[in-house]
């Protein structure tokens, strides 16, 4: 059985894409719009993946990924930052704050599909 995935993104049709492709993939996933949403999310339930959007109101998915890597104090949650700045430096700053991986906006399905090959085993995952 796939993990569920949080994605995090206070723009309503990025979090339908992105629910989209991992739908086709076979993943079910949940939303949160901003990082406190996202925070509480990891909280309340075992996610497997994040999708984390770097720009919100609230909370900025640095933030949130800092405020997660200690709540879950060790534990293991690849947390893959969903940027629209795809600047150089962008995919450092991302891994400084405790971001697994990286993908530009605008997301395409193959690019969702590779990330997220690298982060569950691939022989789960449709080839939607």
């Amino acid at each position: 059985k796939l993990p569920r995935v949080l994605v995090v993104d206070d723009n309503e049709v990025n979090r339908r894409v992105a629910c989209g492709y991992l739908r086709k993939l076979g993943f079910s996933s949940d939303i949160a719009e901003d990082g406190m949403q996202a925070l509480d999310a990891v909280k309340r339930n075992n996610y497997g993946l994040v999708f984390m959007d770097c720009q919100m109101p609230v909370m900025d998915g640095y933030e949130a990924t800092q405020a997660i890597r200690q709540f879950l104090a060790g534990r293991r949650l690849p947390i893959i930052a969903v940027t629209a700045n795809a600047m150089e430096g962008d995919r450092e700053k991302c891994l400084n704050a405790g971001m697994d991986d990286y993908i530009a906006k605008p997301l395409r399905k193959e690019k969702v599909r590779e990330v997220v090959s690298r982060w569950v085993p691939t022989a789960q995952i449709a080839s939607g």
